[in-house]
């Protein structure tokens, strides 16, 4: 079965259909439960999944302990005021969800209060077991139509208003589902800006990572840019839209930032256009799994880069200087970028962890680059500092530093000056990453050991040894314990007085 082709799957799979008929079963037949939203839009398109929105007549949260009880699973209030009912049943490594929301006066009420007419479509649970169950389908505002030609479309002109969320919604399921808005939406939209400024900044932060994580999301945060609303959820965007810079770089300040976003995706998914720019970029299967991990907030590593590719030139337009030359200058702006991350992100109420994360990326973003000079192959000891000194985010930033250098070229991108920058940041991220002798030397002496050879007390200078013997371990390839001890008192001679024997 294809995805965004109108295709009708001739049933849900075993376990989906056993949980279907539980549900039957499970619900008494005057609640009326009726399945809404997504699930019925997905199975619709060929790919049911595993979340279920019911509308139900009657008290949902009574039903749902009932429901929870009976399939031994767990049912969360989500919200007093509008009785909105969580229900998590076991299915396989991860729960089935089921909302039970209150049916609002009958079905085609219901539907009227939706906001897109591809989840303004409802069929009776009951009916979903049946094999021309899309048939069946409630569809009073031609979702049907709009799923077959992959058209986002408001249901009435006022959805926005009654929920200014919708107005991201639009986007993310733009960006989701590979559809495009339809440009009467696309106005209403671009009309109704100002109710996003009522939602909270947990329910943009949601919705704004999701389509920040989707394939081709430069496009979408353009799209984003269009409407009106991407300078809404990071109004500090809005300084670099008019803001030049220097002749290498090809776009203003906003759309390099973008550009940088739809960079980075390229060299992930390996589909960089021109493709010699990929022969210059190492790449493994080690790699693609390291992006994809889940660091932090439930979110890999590759979408927060792409955060981190967003915002990292944002301290630009505030610290922007022209020369009596005429040359064009952003002095400290990597520093003051991620103080502005750390306001930014905060205000999304992101965790400490994913807002240190990006603050590194976007503090050290410039730095793969300037670890030698004119492209020459750094040193030993300056890849081991750059390891040292950013982290667990070393690898994200070099990648980042190379989806900068190309998105400030764009167009204008020499393959000649591409091949001797990608080599030198290659280098780094090579001896790094395989060479862990360079960037993670194993331990010759401990701080012990150190204290009882030269008769040292515990204090900073101990660190401070240890840190000098990694160091020598990197750039000079020492291996012995005598050795690491003959670096200690080298230091020690040339700095006495950092002595506290």
């Amino acid at each position: 079965m294809s995805n965004h082709d109108g295709s009708v799957p001739k049933d849900f799979g075993t376990r989906i259909e056993n949980v279907l008929r539980r549900l039957v079963s499970g619900i008494p037949p005057d609640a009326e439960p009726r399945a809404v939203g997504g699930f019925l839009r997905d199975a619709l398109m060929g790919r049911p999944g595993r979340d279920i929105d019911l509308t139900v007549s009657g008290d949902t949260i009574h039903l749902g302990q009932q429901l929870a009880r009976e399939f031994d699973g767990t049912s969360v209030v989500l919200s007093e005021d509008h009785k909105v009912v969580r229900l998590l049943l076991p299915y396989q490594d991860s729960p089935f969800c089921v909302d039970l929301v209150p049916l609002q006066e009958n079905p085609l009420y219901d539907l009227n209060n939706r906001d897109f007419t591809i989840d303004a479509m409802s069929i009776s649970l009951a009916d979903l077991l049946h094999s021309d169950w899309a048939n069946k389908v409630t569809d009073p505002f031609g979702g049907r139509h709009d799923l077959e030609n992959h058209l986002i479309r408001m249901v009435r002109t006022d959805v926005f208003q009654n929920d200014g969320l919708r107005l991201l919604r639009a986007v993310r399921l733009a960006a989701s589902l590979g559809f495009e808005i339809e440009e009467e939406t696309k106005t209403t939209i671009m009309q109704n800006t100002s109710y996003l400024e009522d939602v909270s900044w947990e329910r943009i932060r949601d919705e704004f990572l999701i389509i920040l994580s989707s394939t081709q999301a430069m496009s979408y945060i353009y799209l984003m840019d269009n409407l009106g609303l991407l300078c809404k959820v990071i109004p500090e965007l809005e300084q670099g839209r008019k803001v030049s810079q220097p002749k290498e770089h090809y776009w203003n300040v906003l759309e390099h930032n973008i550009e940088t976003v739809g960079t980075f995706e390229n060299l992930i998914s390996r589909s960089y256009n021109p493709s010699w720019v990929l022969d210059h970029v190492p790449w493994s299967h080690r790699l693609a799994a390291y992006f994809k991990e889940v660091i932090s907030d439930g979110h890999t590593r590759e979408t927060l880069a792409r955060l981190a590719c967003l915002l990292h030139d944002v301290a630009k337009p505030a610290t922007r200087t022209v020369e009596m030359n005429g040359r064009i200058r952003f002095l400290g702006h990597h520093s003051e970028g991620a103080t502005m991350v750390k306001t930014i992100l905060q205000r999304l109420r992101l965790s400490r962890r994913t807002i240190k994360f990006v603050q590194t990326l976007v503090q050290h973003h410039l730095r793969p680059g300037q670890i030698s000079q004119d492209t020459q192959i750094p040193t030993a000891r300056a890849i081991y500092r750059f390891f040292r000194n950013v982290g667990d985010a070393t690898v994200d930033t070099i990648y980042l530093n190379l989806s900068d250098y190309l998105s400030a070229r764009g167009p204008l991108l020499k393959q000649n000056e591409w091949t001797n920058y990608a080599g030198m940041v290659s280098h780094t991220l090579e001896t790094g990453v395989y060479n862990k002798q360079a960037s993670r030397p194993k331990t010759l002496l401990d701080g012990n050991q150190l204290m009882t050879a030269l008769e040292l007390k515990p204090g900073p200078t101990i660190g401070r040894l240890l840190e000098g013997i990694r160091e020598a371990q990197a750039a000079s390839g020492i291996v012995t314990e005598q050795e690491a001890l003959q670096v200690a008192k080298d230091l020690l001679a040339v700095n006495p007085e950092t002595s506290n024997a």
